[in-house]
């Protein structure tokens, strides 16, 4: 991971506090916001700096030069209107990635509506992968197995972008299984959108695309190594 790698996490209850922890772990540059002094108190020693503030107003951010964030993850769990609001001026201020929790389908279409294109579900979205996620935007997700293991899905490196599978040996060089790959198709007409695809089983001699998601098995380490070597 890149030193200079920032983050800001709002809202530290538990939910929020797992995730400003586990980015730290990773040796992220992570400030926390809470309008709570008290949960601030208890994590300014795990973070980079600990911030009591109403981030409702987009003033208050723009003092903390939060524009300058790589990432955002709104994780306000008892207010869905500061939610709103607070992921509206991070949007506002041109944030590169917000990440926003939402508590039920409904709370889900409208951060949708509002713009928002990553959207946290606490009970299924475990603090540790979301900070994967994070720290290596590459990898769009992964479901985690026993003994280290799990299957991911990458977004081809562009060193391997019209190489073919074979060349590119992920079995042999990098200990990583092949499953399958995602691929978007062009719209047939002007009316119709591109269409994601699932490539069955894919064959040595397939040309690997830009658009291609590679979804692989493996550890962990196997596939940061393959995405530091190919990055």
């Amino acid at each position: 991971m890149h030193r200079s790698s920032r983050f800001a996490v709002f809202g530290i209850g538990r939910y929020g506090t797992q995730i400003a922890l586990a980015l730290a772990s990773k040796g992220a540059e992570v400030v926390t916001f809470d309008n709570n002094p008290v949960r601030s108190e208890q994590i300014k020693d795990e973070v980079a700096l600990a911030l009591t503030m109403d981030t409702t107003d987009i003033r208050n951010l723009q003092r903390q030069r939060v524009q300058d964030m790589d990432a955002a993850v709104v994780a306000i769990g008892e207010n869905f209107e500061a939610t709103v609001l607070t992921a509206l001026n991070l949007l506002d201020l041109g944030v590169p990635r917000v990440i926003v929790r939402a508590n039920g389908e409904n709370q889900q279409r409208i951060l949708s509506s509002l713009g928002v294109k990553e959207i946290l579900s606490p009970e299924s979205e475990v603090a540790s992968v979301i900070s994967e996620r994070l720290i290596h935007p590459s990898i769009g997700g992964f479901l985690q197995l026993p003994d280290d293991y799990e299957i991911a899905e990458i977004r081809v490196p562009e060193s391997c972008i019209g190489r073919t599978l074979g060349s590119v040996d992920l079995t042999n060089r990098y200990e990583l299984r092949l499953i399958t790959i995602r691929r978007m198709f062009p719209a047939v007409s002007e009316k119709d959108e591109p269409t994601e695809h699932i490539i069955g089983v894919p064959k040595a001699d397939m040309v690997i695309e830009a658009t291609d998601t590679l979804v692989v098995f493996g550890t962990l380490t196997a596939v940061k190594r393959f995405l530091d070597i190919n990055t």
